[in-house]
């Protein structure tokens, strides 16, 4: 079984969608699993993981535009952080994705990109990446 990849994810805004599709196709190649699953995990309660359109950064705006507008950030929580849209974001969204991995690589589809979902940044974050053989 290949080791956990521990990706570093440095945020510059409160919310934002990065791309790390690249990154974790690096950590799969890496692992030197040819068949099996890639697990992607945030092990964070107020950030996410997602699959998306990565070919028109519009629509990582657009899911984070619309985000914003379902889950207000001053909408009377009990949470005293001041930070529980992004807990209600981050379950909305989950914390994982898990991608088919053959011959090395993942099974992506052809738009398809991996995002890590920031909602209560700035912030230093980090994503694993488990491949498992099967």
């Amino acid at each position: 079984m290949a080791p956990t990849k521990t990706l570093s994810v440095q945020t510059d805004r409160r919310e934002v969608l990065v791309d790390i599709t690249a990154r974790v196709a690096e950590a799969v190649a890496s692992s030197k699993v040819a068949d099996g699953i890639a697990c992607v995990y945030c092990p964070h309660t107020s950030a996410a993981i997602t699959i998306q359109e990565a070919a028109d950064p519009d629509v990582a705006l657009d899911i984070s535009d619309k985000l914003t507008r379902l889950v207000e950030r001053d909408d009377g929580y009990r949470h005293a952080e001041g930070n529980s849209d992004a807990h209600v974001k981050a379950s909305l969204v989950g914390c994982s994705e898990t991608i088919p991995v053959e011959r090395g690589q993942l099974l992506l589809g052809t738009w398809q990109g991996i995002f890590f979902c920031e909602l209560d940044g700035p912030r230093s974050r980090k994503v694993l990446v488990k491949v498992l053989e099967g």
